[in-house]
């Protein structure tokens, strides 16, 4: 091994230095940017509370304030306070404040309410304990206006967030590690997203990009910079001024893998990647231990008891209000399909539901009325991306209306008959044709195990631009992460994917 000159070791401690500063100029920002949301926070929990006490003291809302038991602001000034720093530290504990930008606000508002209420609730209970017998209506008047302000918060900063990441400003420049499937996919959604503040740096790979190697975009076809292999990855870091390293290898390059997460690590660089198969797999396990053994359970891809009990009353709840309030809509649109074309209303379709039990499913007739007999004709002209989802973009089938009611996914209506009954839910796996559930592969039937739905995370995820592979593993997740919350949260994230008709055809 050759020694190292001076000029050899000056030079060496030089790049070490720039890299350990670089990497502390990249965490400062993070630290004072959390500091930041948080003393905001702390300010408004407090704007909230005096906002109450003028509420109840001064305008007297909830009834008159007696004489002699009105109250100066000091006398709350210590529940206040204790309210500021309580809800700041729920916060902090929830990750709050560490938040990634893709989070939607329906997440945040959530951790936000549930913060706020725990945090009042403490509050409260210290005060009954101390015997504070002041009006009760000042702490829900906190509460209600605390939630108010930090939500409204949110919501400014996200538009003011996103207006100077559309301009350009701000962003982050990403470099994506893999020019595989998954890299491409990271690319596309990135480029399709541009409110999420990140700008493509380039790309690194081993084998170098074709010259007509491009990423489809909604816009155009995006092509990111080759930026060289993967061992070079410290030197294009630091000459590109990456902020953020995405990992997309196959799984087979966990060497790689390895040495670019070591990169990252060294200088202070946040980095994401794609797991394998396997990695995936981890949520879906319980560990555990039985004399000095580690024992693996595999989480059941179901949803049962209690909560397909709760599951169902949703259902049941959503399906009745929805078929009361669509019924004039339903009306005019079965008139129109009647003037448009010939055939009838509604169009039913064999489905395979929950367990393999098959059903009729129910849809506005969207297509002409011999559509079925021109399938196995047009299936053989095209080259879909995947035979198990075969949809067309420009169908020759669909109707005038059809293609109106495809887009807005008003041809489903019908489908909450369907739920109403049992056969389907508002929330779960895309329901398939028994053709196409005889292709399964074995690991695809644990779909099953789940009553299909009308929307799913496949539904606010791309939907007709997803792989079936993609989807399944879509329903596994949402069957072992059920919650109410999560078919809330699914159900209102659909209403803007129909809105905006994406992947829809």
């Amino acid at each position: 091994m050759a020694a190292l000159t001076g000029r050899d070791v000056t030079a060496e401690l030089r790049t070490s230095t720039g890299v350990q500063q670089r990497a502390s100029a990249r965490r400062e920002p993070r630290w004072l940017t959390q500091t930041l949301r948080a003393g905001t926070d702390a300010a408004l929990v407090l704007l909230a509370f005096a906002l109450a006490y003028w509420l109840r003291y001064r305008l007297e809302l909830g009834g008159d304030v007696l004489p002699g038991f009105s109250q100066p602001f000091d006398f709350f000034l210590g529940k206040a306070l204790l309210l500021v720093v309580i809800s700041v530290i729920i916060f902090h504990l929830r990750g709050l404040y560490r938040l990634p930008r893709w989070t939607s606000f329906l997440d945040e508002a959530q951790t936000v309410v549930s913060g706020s209420t725990t945090a009042m609730a403490i509050v409260i209970l210290y005060s009954f304990l101390q015997r504070f017998y002041p009006s009760r209506l000042i702490f829900i008047y906190a509460w209600l206006l605390m939630i108010a302000l930090l939500l409204t918060k949110r919501l400014a900063v996200r538009f003011g967030r996103q207006l100077l990441w559309r301009r350009g400003i701000g962003v982050d420049r990403v470099l994506v590690v893999g020019a595989g499937r998954a890299g491409q996919r990271l690319l596309q959604y990135i480029y399709n997203q541009p409110q999420l503040g990140y700008r493509v740096a380039g790309l690194a790979d081993d084998v170098p990009l074709d010259d007509d190697w491009g990423i489809a975009t909604e816009r155009r076809v995006e092509r990111p910079e080759y930026l060289g292999r993967l061992a070079d990855i410290g030197e294009i870091v630091d000459r590109h001024e990456i902020d953020e390293v995405m990992i997309a290898l196959p799984p087979t390059e966990h060497n790689a893998v390895a040495h670019v997460i070591a990169t990252c690590r060294e200088r202070g660089i946040p980095f994401m990647f794609v797991p394998d198969l396997f990695e995936m797999a981890l949520d879906r396990v319980r560990i555990n231990e039985v004399a000095g053994l580690a024992l693996i359970e595999v989480k059941d891809a179901r949803i049962s008891g209690w909560n397909y009990a709760v599951k169902r009353a949703m259902d049941v709840v959503i399906a009745t209000t929805v078929l009361t309030l669509a019924a004039p809509l339903m009306l005019l649109i079965a008139i129109a399909i009647k003037l448009d074309s010939p055939g009838p209303i509604l169009f039913g379709q064999e489905r395979v539901g929950k367990n393999g039990r098959r059903f009729t499913l129910y849809k506005f007739r969207s297509m002409c009325k011999d559509a079925e007999e021109k399938k196995a004709e047009l299936l053989a002209a095209a080259s879909p991306k995947d035979g198990l989802l075969f949809k067309l973009k420009d169908d020759p089938r669909v109707t005038r209306v059809g293609r109106i009611l495809r887009r807005t996914s008003l041809d489903e209506l019908p489908q909450f008959f369907n739920v109403l009954v049992g056969e389907m839910s508002v929330v779960g796996p895309r329901p398939q044709v028994p053709s196409e559930v005889a292709a399964y592969e074995d690991w695809h039937y644990q779909r099953l195990m789940v009553t299909p739905g009308l929307t799913g995370l496949w539904q606010v995820n791309g939907r007709s631009n997803l792989t079936f592979d993609e989807m399944v593993k879509l329903d596994l997740y949402y069957a072992e992460h059920w919650s109410p919350w999560l078919d809330i949260k699914l159900i209102l994230r659909t209403i803007p994917a129909v809105l905006l008709g994406r992947g829809a055809y």
